[in-house]
């Protein structure tokens, strides 16, 4: 149906003064009812509209949020990544060292400075992986277990002797993990079937 505007004028009639009170004299509203049924279901399909890409943003921010959190407590754990690798270097250095001192210092070698020094190296070892234990730094035993490529790296295999084919049957270099994470690969060797 048409839309119809009508004025103050042609709501008057001719012989009636209307005074400013009146009600008459108020102009009705120009749009009719289809249009103003047409428009609140534009205005409902924009408000859908708006709500949803609401909606999508508010999930966008929370994955955002979510993932810059992560980040955050990754860095804070494994930010000291680099560190430890350097450092269980020096602690290579150091259970060599007190190997060394350990063999010289037998008991038919009544040196007791030698004594003292692998005494003191194997306290200052033992320290040294208590600060790495606190800090989340544990070293890999992988001997009898079997070899898993993200944590161990092959350097030979040796004969099976009473060991499963696969298993873990020396470790060359020790390895280590930060949180859960491997830093440094344990070197080890294999136990592989005798081919005979």
């Amino acid at each position: 149906s048409p839309c119809v505007f009508s004025t103050a004028a042609q709501q008057r009639s001719t012989g009636d003064e209307c005074g400013p009170e009146d009600p008459h004299d108020e102009p009705k509203h120009p749009l009719s009812d289809c249009a103003l049924e047409h428009k609140a279901i534009k205005l409902e399909e924009q408000v859908r509209d708006l709500t949803e890409r609401y909606r999508k943003a508010l999930a966008d921010s929370e994955n955002v949020r979510r993932r810059t959190q992560k980040f955050v407590e990754d860095a804070k754990l494994f930010g000291i990544q680099s560190f430890c690798r350097d450092l269980v270097e020096v602690a290579d250095i150091l259970e060599k060292t007190a190997e060394s001192a350990a063999g010289e210092a037998e008991p038919s070698n009544p040196n007791p400075t030698l004594k003292k020094i692998y005494e003191g190296l194997s306290l200052i070892e033992a320290k040294l992986q208590s600060v790495f234990a606190k800090h989340g730094l544990q070293k890999m035993n992988p001997v009898g277990g079997r070899y898993d490529p993200y944590d161990h790296e092959i350097v030979c295999h040796v004969p099976a002797e009473g060991l499963q084919p696969g298993t873990v049957a020396l470790v060359t270099q020790d390895g280590y993990k930060l949180h859960g994470r491997t830093i440094r690969h344990a070197l080890v060797g294999v136990a592989v079937e005798s081919q005979e």
